[in-house]
């Protein structure tokens, strides 16, 4: 029971884990992202972190 309890958990954290701003990984997942869904300091981040 302890082993999948454990198992649960690290795959809960590993799951929620997102790119870090500025990373390469996270420019390509705010281009996929609807424009309309980003927030204002995504905007920002965004501007600062992958466009100049």
């Amino acid at each position: 029971m302890k082993t999948i309890a454990s198992l649960a958990l690290t795959l809960f954290v590993l799951s929620a884990c997102s790119p870090a701003i500025g990373s390469d990984e996270w420019c390509e997942q705010m281009k996929e992202k609807p424009k309309g869904d980003w927030t204002a300091t995504e905007s920002k981040d965004f501007a600062k972190h992958c466009i100049f």
